[in-house]
């Protein structure tokens, strides 16, 4: 008789590593072995510090969380989904469960020996190499199904370095650790870490750390009587203490700690005991790290039922870009993987939205990202810039169908508001019903822009042509970009209006080299560098590539890739303004960060000489590509 259970197991199973890897006979001797097991939502699958089961675990159905409890902080580490398996390094390194595992919604469970795993590890080289790459890396498990079906850590993805990226970047860690010498009292130091709210202490001698005191100590050996606490800190301290270099991984960290059975680490000059104390990096930095996994903040983006939560993923969302931007990671990774985590806030501000609604759109529509947002460019809390479109209706039908989308967007630009995002000065959101329109109304719009151009008109372009579809229907997209393009075909010279206007911000620097600064005002004397430096890139990118007819780029660096391509004679002067774009939007991103704004006006006083000589150095692309356009659309007779 069939066991048809096991071959519903044996099915799910054979999609998901390292399962795929097995043959038959192996995959169903797993599958025959399976228990099942139903998991309400906030019951625990296994504790932190338990002994591990005979057993580990992948998800079928729901949402496990794995938490990590430091002191009295109980740290989101992961989210694991359908394929995801978790609970399997400690019964392979025969250890207690480093993490507990809960169930964040009504959860279904594979159960799988651990027993049958290990005899198939030693008959399938490819599984071996599986566990050896998941656990060099500390994922729960190496596969996603949003990373297109790879191993996010099998050896190739590794050599690659495309792998979860915050365990290949350079660890965060304390920067200012406390510390005391050998002569100190036990007393002393407690009363140090005190005072610094801190649960560790550094011994160190001529600047190099020589033992390590935190609060375990503190409690098993003093709190219990067994040491005095007047003793001098030699008594209880670890000695000799982990040493590790300033460039370490987290990855390379994780395996450290693990290694070693501790929870700090030296930081030190060159990674030796014998050189400077420079840092501390503790257990906790590491959990709070994987917290702030792009991966996992998408993961509980996904599942969020209220817009607290995306006001507090939005928070994570900066910590993360923080973190980024001092470890001086790729501008262009960052601005992807920010951009990735806003559109995913947005979709679910509209997903929750949608079910507030008292009943169904009426008609496909498409939410729509303006400005830098759009471009993929929005890497500071900025205001929203959006619209949207919806399908033609019957005349009337149009007002009606009009109301149901304003009322939709209103309540999604009030939770982006809540999130973060304030309400555009300019009102140019969807929730304006000048920009809550038909398609039909849309092609009109475009058209009227393009062929009767105005001052106006033509900033509107140069917001409105950046969308991006972040929700909703891409063949209403598709076909408001085909508008735009037979508009401009039918009109030419309105691109020499857009030439005209990406002329309006002149290069930078004066007759003597001086920044260009704002004369009056509340920013009087300080420098735009989003005006007069970072948009008249984004104008020139977009002027040229819409006179290519290019559809399918909207991002400047993207843009300027696409010129080198259709335009190589021209190959240097698009690579610096790659280079400039770059540079000027991590300047400003770090501005924005270090004085808690938009980054956009910078008080050139408070920069440095090379900060000034750097910024400069960017600004002799925008006079060349200004020059470019100024020939290239005639247009000296027009300024």
């Amino acid at each position: 008789m069939k066991n048809t259970i096991s071959e519903r197991i044996f099915d799910f199973l054979k999609d998901f590593p390292p399962f795929d890897v097995l043959n038959k006979k192996q995959l169903f001797l797993v599958s025959s072995n399976v228990k099942v097991t139903y998991i309400e939502i906030g019951k625990t699958v296994f504790q932190q510090g338990e002994i591990p089961h005979e057993n580990f675990y992948i998800v079928k159905d729901g949402a496990i969380g794995l938490y990590r409890t430091i002191e009295s902080d109980e740290i989101l580490v992961d989210i694991c989904d359908e394929g995801d398996i978790f609970g399997l390094r400690p019964l392979v390194q025969n250890d207690h469960y480093l993490m507990s595992a809960k169930a964040n919604e009504e959860s279904i469970l594979y159960a799988i020996s651990v027993n049958i795993l290990k005899e198939i590890i030693e008959n399938n080289e490819k599984v071996n190499k599986f566990l050896i790459a998941s656990f060099s890396t500390n994922i729960k498990t190496p596969y996603a199904k949003n990373n297109n079906g790879k191993l996010f850590a099998n050896i190739e993805t590794l050599e690659d370095n495309n792998g979860n990226f915050s365990d290949f970047q350079t660890a965060e860690y304390s920067k200012d650790p406390v510390t005391c010498l050998k002569s100190t009292s036990i007393k002393e130091a407690a009363l140090i870490m005190s005072s610094n709210k801190v649960g560790s202490i550094l011994i160190v001698e001529d600047k190099n750390p020589i033992g390590i005191i935190t609060d375990k100590d503190l409690r098993l050996k003093i709190a219990t009587g067994f040491v005095s606490i007047n003793k001098k800190v030699i008594e209880i301290m670890s000695s000799p203490v982990i040493t590790v270099s300033e460039k370490i991984t987290t990855a390379e960290a994780q395996i450290a700690m693990l290694k070693n059975k501790i929870t700090h680490l030296c930081i030190t000059k060159d990674g030796t005991p014998n050189s400077e104390l420079t840092g501390i990096m503790s257990e906790h930095d590491i959990v709070v790290l994987q917290g702030n996994n792009p991966s996992v903040l998408i993961k509980e983006l996904k599942r969020a039922k209220d817009v607290e939560t995306l006001k507090y993923i939005r928070e994570k969302t900066s910590n993360l870009l923080n973190g980024y931007i001092e470890q001086k990671i790729p501008i262009v990774f960052v601005s992807n993987i920010i951009s990735e985590i806003t559109n995913a806030i947005t979709i679910k501000a509209i997903e929750l939205s949608l079910k507030e609604m008292k009943k169904q759109p009426p008609v496909k529509f498409g939410w729509l990202a303006l400005g830098s947002q759009g471009r993929k460019e929005q890497l500071l809390v900025t205001d929203q810039d959006n619209a949207l479109v919806f399908q033609n209706v019957p005349d009337e039908n149009h007002q009606e169908t009009k109301d149901y989308f304003i009322s939709l967007s209103e309540k999604i630009t009030k939770k982006l508001s809540i999130v973060g995002f304030e309400y555009c000065p300019a009102e140019m959101m969807a929730s304006n019903p000048d920009y809550c329109l038909s398609l039909k109304e849309w092609k009109h719009q475009f058209n009227k822009w393009i062929t009767i151009p105005s001052e106006k008109s033509i900033m509107m372009c140069t917001i409105f042509f950046d969308y991006n579809l972040i929700y909703g229907d891409l063949g209403l997209v598709n076909k408001m970009s085909k508008s735009i393009f037979n508009s401009i075909k039918s009109y030419e010279i309105f691109l020499n209006f857009l030439g005209k206007n990406a002329l309006i911000n002149p290069p930078p620097l004066g007759f003597f080299r001086q920044f260009l600064v704002e004369d009056d005002g509340e920013n009087k004397d300080q420098f735009d560098i989003k005006s007069r430096a970072l948009m008249p890139l984004i104008d020139a990118a977009r002027l040229l590539t819409l006179s290519h007819k290019v559809k399918d780029k909207n991002n400047t660096i993207e843009r300027f890739q696409k010129l080198i391509e259709i335009e190589p004679q021209n190959n240097d002067l698009y690579l610096m303004c790659i280079d400039s774009f770059k540079i000027l939007l991590r300047f400003r991103t770090e501005q924005g960060i270090k004085h808690k704004d938009s980054g956009r006006y910078i008080n050139l006083k408070s920069l440095n000489k090379a900060e000034k000589l750097k910024l400069k150095g960017c600004f002799k692309p925008i006079k060349d590509i200004q020059e470019l356009i100024k020939v290239r659309y005639n247009l000296s007779q027009m300024l």
